[in-house]
């Protein structure tokens, strides 16, 4: 029987870490079973598994468990699953769970992002790619240019603002600020971040591609994400207090666009308040896709909180966007402060402040409404959820 809403009824994390010792399957089962638990839900109640992007085989360390793993491992008894890296961003996993259950598909499904790039890196023969004589995909359109990472073209973008806006360094420096001081309230974030960064220090630090520098970059991280998502009507066999995923929307952009003008961000920000009565002003904690910290602009932007070129204003001197500001942002750490979950975390964190589950770092008042997003470049997702 299909199901007029979907929710969000568990959430859950493991360790987060830097070349943690502990495989990625087990990560990702110490996620789903906090997560599952959270839900008051047991794993025979499990009838769907997806995730963002899948198993790659060629690069196992950006993501090394697949959905059929999950399912044996933890003897889910799946009606659907969908890992595929062809999606509108890694959010888009959740979203599609969204309309499982809305379709009558699926009651209750298991959505998962699992990373292990740093622990890779300990083991480059198991873990990272090999080396190859030629390109293909996406990556034909950047490799020939030495644009093999994406920091390069995302300062594209962000040098694009700085021209034409006149953002400047300091005012960018305030995504990576706030990152950091919120993760120094957040106990998984000690292996990422165990200090609070100054602007002398940002100010300081090399570049990495003009006008990102160092501390604009997320870092690789080793840990698992899980997201519950179930049906409306499945709700009676839940315990916690369920946030509705009142909206999502995603973009795709060509990768061989020649100086696109406008990431995807745009295009999925404008689309998201189609499909719902909410506003702009009815959004109490944004949490943004921050692998580069000019990504949180192009959200900011692309979502309607201030004018296109406008997102250095927005943000200066930090106080708008911090934990008790008018749009707190990013109040887990981020990615730049909490290390790199690749999208799965914000909306992790956006379901967790919505219950008031966050300790310290929870934002005052009584938040009902949030944005979380995944993506950047030719890739954007996003998802506004709601404490009904």
């Amino acid at each position: 029987m299909a199901s007029k809403e979907a929710y969000i009824t568990g959430v859950g994390q493991s360790e987060v870490g830097v070349r943690l010792p502990r495989h990625p399957l087990l990560l990702t089962l110490d996620a789903a079973r906090e997560a599952v638990a959270e839900a008051g839900l047991t794993f025979e109640q499990i009838d769907g598994v997806f995730s963002f992007p899948g198993k790659a085989n060629g690069y196992l360390a950006f993501s090394p468990v697949g959905t059929d793993e999950v399912i044996e491992a933890l003897g889910i008894r799946s009606k659907w699953q969908m890992g595929a890296m062809e999606q509108p961003a890694q959010l888009a996993a959740i979203a599609m769970a969204a309309w499982a259950v809305k379709q009558g598909i699926c009651r209750h499904v298991l959505c998962f992002r699992t990373v292990y790039e740093a622990g890779g890196m300990a083991d480059p023969a198991q873990y990272m790619p090999q080396r190859s004589e030629t390109v293909s995909g996406a990556s034909q359109w950047t490799s020939p240019f030495w644009a093999t990472s994406a920091a390069c073209w995302t300062a594209q973008y962000a040098a694009r603002h700085v021209h034409k806006y006149g953002m400047t360094r300091e005012q960018l420096g305030q995504i990576a600020l706030n990152a950091s001081r919120n993760a120094m309230l957040n106990p998984r974030a000690r292996a990422i971040t165990k200090e609070e960064l100054t602007l002398d220090r940002y100010m300081d630090a090399r570049m990495i591609s003009t006008p990102l520098c160092l501390y604009d970059c997320d870092r690789f991280s080793d840990a698992s994400t899980v997201v519950i998502v179930s049906a409306e009507d499945a709700l009676d066999e839940v315990t916690c207090r369920p946030v509705r995923i009142a909206a999502m929307s995603g973009s795709v952009d060509r990768y061989s666009w020649d100086q696109a003008e406008w990431p995807a961000a745009y295009d999925a920000g404008r689309d998201l308040w189609q499909h719902t009565d909410y506003t702009v002003e009815d959004v109490d904690t944004a949490q943004f896709y921050d692998g580069f910290a000019f990504l949180p602009i192009t959200w900011l932007e692309g979502l309607g909180f201030c004018e296109k070129g406008e997102g250095g204003r927005f943000i200066e001197g930090g106080t708008r966007i911090a934990r008790d500001g008018e749009l707190p942002l990013n109040t887990s750490g981020g990615q730049l402060g909490a290390g790199r979950l690749h999208g799965f975390g914000f909306a992790h964190e956006a379901v967790t402040q919505l219950r008031g589950k966050a300790g310290e770092r929870q934002i005052p008042g009584d938040p009902k409404v949030a944005v979380a997003t995944s993506g950047g470049g030719p890739l954007a997702a996003a998802l506004l959820l709601a404490r009904d």
